[in-house]
């Protein structure tokens, strides 16, 4: 071969390399994300900060989906049952469906699903009214441990991520989890009045449901659920006071059953750079989501795992047989 047919060669390969490396690796177009919730939720914010993000990257005609209905099981049933094998739909999800897929008796759970990753998480918080006689964590589950039905606790629905913490709580301290009095509530305006009004002893909810009352001195915060202190939240954790006992409330995307290898490489990547970008780190910023990026198999195995101590906890309370 001569000279200049091997400057050619080498002229081709060096533009398709350069052309591989400056082209992302996937571009998902026509992508289309369910939110299994109505508008204005914490999914949904969650899907359509995606689908925004994954727009600015490059991907074409990105949009959102919202499917309400049983603490997000119709929505799963959907992407289960008539999305199968289809790589251009993701779903929103959290650890609110783990527990949702058990008392509502779903016969759709989250093993049906191809798991891309976990995205985000807010940790929660025990607190008590300003005046009350509690002062400590340690006051809290002596009270507990001795008798955990005389111990109303306050929180969102039967079943979610409040009433699970508060099993895993009384079970670490030795209490008798099928006694938990824990009250539902609708809401965490709900739950607040409940606590500011001393119908029940304890709260528990997401750090920023309450966050205005416990910088006005109202509430008293006992401990967070984290796996160690949080920037600009002086609160202690339940592991540093001998609570072993970390809880996040999880927020994640997966894809649909049966899709095909390329399909959830391209679903990887683009939620990988999606998570890596500035626009990302800013919509974090903004709405004080902590990142809690857990990408393919970790997820999956995450996904394992905390379906496994939250079915154990709800069988113990009775919500699930």
């Amino acid at each position: 071969m001569n000279r200049r047919k091997l400057l050619a060669c080498a002229a081709v390969l060096a533009a398709a390399f350069t052309f591989g490396v400056a082209a992302p690796a996937y571009a998902v177009d026509d992508l289309r994300i369910i939110a299994p919730a109505k508008p204005g939720g914490g999914w949904d914010q969650t899907a359509r900060a995606l689908s925004d993000v994954i727009t600015a990257n490059g991907s074409k005609n990105v949009t959102v989906e919202n499917v309400a209905g049983a603490g997000g099981t119709v929505g799963l049933a959907q992407l289960a049952d008539q999305e199968k094998g289809n790589g251009k739909v993701m779903m929103v999800n959290g650890l609110v469906m783990v527990g949702a897929i058990l008392t509502n008796n779903s016969a759709v759970t989250l093993d049906q699903t191809t798991p891309i990753a976990r995205l985000t998480g807010e940790y929660l918080v025990i607190v008590v009214p300003a005046n009350s006689e509690i002062k400590t964590l340690a006051d809290l589950t002596a009270k507990l441990k001795a008798d955990p039905g005389a111990v109303a606790i306050g929180g969102g629905s039967a079943g979610g991520t409040d009433h699970i913490l508060a099993g895993l709580v009384v079970k670490a301290v030795g209490g008798d989890v099928t006694k938990l009095n824990y009250v539902p509530f609708s809401g965490g305006g709900e739950a607040l009045a409940a606590i500011m009004g001393g119908h029940v002893a304890a709260g528990i909810s997401g750090y920023s449901e309450w966050a205005g009352q416990i910088q006005a001195g109202e509430l008293r915060v006992l401990a967070i659920s984290a796996p160690e202190r949080q920037a600009g939240i002086d609160v202690p954790t339940l592991k540093e006071q001998g609570v072993e006992v970390e809880l996040a409330n999880w927020r994640a995307i997966v894809a649909a059953p049966g899709i095909s290898d390329a399909d959830k490489a391209a679903l990887l990547d683009t939620v990988d750079k999606t998570v890596k970008s500035d626009a990302w780190k800013k919509v974090l910023a903004e709405k004080n989501w902590t990142d809690l990026y857990l990408p393919g198999d970790d997820f999956a195995a995450l996904i394992t795992s905390e379906n496994a101590r939250v079915t154990e906890v709800l069988k113990t309370i009775g919500l699930v047989k």
